[in-house]
């Protein structure tokens, strides 16, 4: 299959995707298959809430529209030409995937697929409804692509390369289990933001977008703040309290209590808002409903300090810190070429021989 196929395959599955992204769904009759997938992919998305109670509707949505602005030709086109496919064997990726939020491997199943080898999917039994009923879609849109897509629950076998994505644990693992094969291992990430003080409430505003979004679940999101001595959180505070009625998750509001319980039972020093609490602590990966903060003396230190601990982080959100900064609100508004743990996952595909 040519590349302009896949892409055009890719492209067609973004408009698709775009009817669910907004609260109320838009049919779009100029939309391929519809007859046959629309109301069945309403169905899958029912299903994905019903079992994960982490799938809300405004956080399935949020997925969708992401990967629907993501889907377009110019998109595809942009990300894919600086590579050479010329040599590509089809070779059999095998992807283990994570399921903390909706549709979390789908850039994995995006990148095997457009660099033109088969997939083999094994699913988190959190995130399993929605991504076999696109892998249908794309069949239609592009009959070549039927024989390339399979999904497991078993044991993974007969494939040439993986792409698993798991916690540290299952990461090491992983690393035991395909260390015959070539591989890109993933495992625990979090999130950072630095803060100077000069924020705007804007800024801090944006920023409890990459906190709250997926509940804080995912690798993107800020679990921890870098925040110089004498910094004044009542702003912070102010500035992130729209996000109140997400206290009104039994699910989320579980955590909090749990949480505030054992800190108050340890005596730990926190501050909290009713919603949410901060916590002075020197780890990275914070508890749901909880954001932990360290204090920096000055930035080159802490420059040095994220150099020597890039391994555990995913992202770092600041203005004028760093080259590779993402901006407030944009870590869970990642572009294709945005890659995991910084791993071009496009090179490691086509190289594999």
């Amino acid at each position: 299959m040519q590349l302009q196929k896949r892409i055009t395959a890719f492209a067609k599955l973004g408009d698709f995707l775009r009817q669910f992204s907004t609260e109320i769904f838009k049919k779009n009759d100029d939309v391929e298959h519809n007859d046959i997938f629309f109301d069945g992919f309403k169905h899958q998305l029912k299903l994905a809430e019903e079992h994960n109670g982490w799938f809300t509707p405004e956080n399935m949505r949020f997925a969708i529209n992401g990967w629907a602005e993501s889907l377009t030709e110019k998109n595809l086109t942009k990300w894919l030409t600086p590579y050479d496919f010329g040599k590509v064997e089809p070779k059999t990726v095998a992807i283990i995937m994570a399921g903390n939020i909706p549709l979390v491997g789908f850039h994995d199943f995006l990148s095997v697929l457009i660099s033109g080898h088969n997939v083999l999917v094994k699913q988190s039994s959190n995130d399993k409804h929605l991504l076999p009923f696109l892998a249908k879609y794309l069949e239609y849109v592009e009959p070549q692509f039927k024989g390339k897509i399979s999904f497991t629950e078993d044991k993974v076998e007969n494939f040439d390369a993986v792409i698993a994505t798991g916690s540290n644990n299952t990461a090491r693992y992983f690393e035991y289990y395909f260390k015959d094969k070539p591989s890109i291992i993933r495992n625990n990430r979090n999130s950072v933001a630095v803060l100077t003080g000069d924020e705007s409430t804007e800024d801090l505003k944006n920023l409890s977008e990459d906190i709250f979004r997926y509940y804080g679940l995912g690798c993107r999101n800020v679990s921890k703040l870098f925040v110089p001595k004498g910094y004044d959180f009542n702003t912070f505070f102010e500035s992130i309290y729209h996000w109140h009625p997400i206290i009104e998750k039994a699910k989320y509001a579980n955590n909090y209590d749990y949480n505030k319980a054992v800190y108050l039972m340890s005596e730990f020093d926190m501050l909290e808002n009713g919603f949410f609490m901060i916590k002075e602590d020197q780890s990275y990966a914070s508890p749901i409903a909880t954001l932990f903060y360290e204090y920096y003396k000055n930035t080159e230190q802490l420059k040095e300090k994220l150099n020597q601990d890039q391994a555990l982080i995913q992202c770092i959100v600041s203005n004028g810190f760093t080259e590779k900064e993402v901006p407030f609100g944009h870590t869970q508004k990642p572009k294709l070429w945005d890659y995991a743990d910084s791993v071009d996952s496009v090179e490691f595909l086509i190289s594999i021989s």
